[in-house]
């Protein structure tokens, strides 16, 4: 226990209290499927059609292609495994990987999209053994990776796949606010990568300096404490992430390129299955559209709005909106529901407070919060002046 007290010690504002443990109750779980439901309901009335269901004929070869969509879903739930695994340095075993990862989701799968897994992530890894401070600059590390892969493989996307293909097949409004809000999504995208990679690898001292600065002002002043946490953190994850080799980095980021790789493939596999004359490279292309823009849904897990955008997006390639209605339904059962279902039995044990023994955080990336709190006074102390 004293190796616990050291390390969260050195950690003084990015830790939370473990003693009291956060609970997901019952109706948080209901919700996103209250939601979702609702949703295929109102999309069924609408679109759906017992001819084309009857149409549709469950041989071997769409049944293969089904296995193959969970084959897919599989080895994204291996990428993320794997990189927990090289995050710790192989202090999880692969089943304590493979439970933080299925949380990290489930987390995902109860709370808004913006908010994700991460929120919660260090709790995990920390029921788990390793250090709370340690936890949250692996969670922080974890975010960068998500983040530079959509904001390096997007444009390489777009310049891959014809433009009409992502955006220009309908000049519907739809289709013109989808392309609004996904460059829009993708500018805040860019702008939030690059601070996280000045903050964790170039100027991790000068970001938290600014983000103090900047937070010191009247109107944002109410969120101080939380940029301050954020600040400590990035300086903390700087020092750990400044000894790390490009071996590490190279494996690191091939398991996040595998883990959406594999998530964006289940949807292949699907269309494999249901519509095997589909352009496969525009159906894989179109699942970052659908990513990015999901990213900005309120509501949990992107219930509702999931199904309602897949079956709008994808409807043009498949001439029925009823298959697209089947194949959205396939989908979200392997990427979302299955966490849910999963979630709800890991849940009471990785949230009961009950902790493994932790493992002795790295003595050199400790913050010096002495240095952090003066700043923070000397700078409310000049706003307090100025204002006078």
């Amino acid at each position: 226990m004293s190796d616990e007290k050291n390390n969260n010690k050195q950690y003084p504002n990015s830790v939370t209290n473990i003693s009291r443990s956060p609970h997901i109750s019952m109706w948080k779980v209901l919700i996103p499927v209250v939601i979702g439901l609702t949703v295929v309901v109102w999309l069924f009335r609408r679109e759906f059609s017992v001819k084309v269901w009857d149409s549709i004929h469950f041989d071997a070869h769409v049944i293969v292609c089904i296995l193959l969509a969970w084959l897919c879903m599989a080895g994204r739930d291996f990428g993320l495994t794997w990189r927990f695994r090289s995050l710790t340095d192989r202090e999880l075993t692969w089943w304590q990987a493979i439970k933080v990862n299925f949380m990290c989701e489930f987390t995902s799968a109860v709370t808004p999209s913006a908010v994700g897994g991460s929120s919660l992530g260090m709790i995990f890894l920390h029921h788990e053994g390793i250090a709370l401070g340690r936890a949250t600059t692996l969670m922080m590390t974890t975010l960068f990776l998500d983040e530079l892969f959509f904001v390096v493989s997007c444009p390489i996307i777009v310049a891959i796949v014809p433009y009409d293909e992502l955006f220009g097949f309908s000049h519907t409004k739809f289709e013109i606010g989808l392309r609004w809000v996904f460059w829009i999504v993708y500018a805040v995208l860019f702008a939030w990568t690059l601070i996280l990679f000045l903050g964790i690898i170039l100027k991790p001292e000068g970001v938290r300096k600014a983000l103090i600065w900047l937070f010191g002002w009247k109107l944002l002043r109410r969120w101080q404490p939380a940029v301050i946490s954020l600040g400590d953190s990035m300086v903390a994850t700087a020092k750990s992430l400044r000894t790390r080799s490009w071996k590490w980095w190279g494996e690191v980021f091939g398991a996040t390129a595998l883990t959406w790789t594999s998530r964006y493939l289940v949807v292949n596999a699907l269309f494999l299955g249901f519509v095997p004359a589909a352009n496969q490279l525009v159906v894989f292309a179109r699942q970052f559209v659908v990513w990015v823009v999901l990213m900005v849904s309120p509501t949990p897990g992107g219930s509702g709005v999931s199904e309602w955008l897949f079956t709008e997006y994808y409807g043009d390639m498949l001439g029925n909106a009823s298959v697209a209605l089947i194949i959205a339904l396939f989908w979200r059962i392997i990427t979302y529901y299955v966490y849910l279902i999963v979630g709800v039995f890991l849940a009471p044990s990785m949230l009961s407070g009950r902790t493994a023994r932790p493992v002795v955080a790295d003595p050199e990336i400790a913050i010096d919060s002495t240095t952090a709190d003066s700043d923070i006074k000397n700078k409310q102390d000049d706003r307090t002046a100025a204002e006078k």
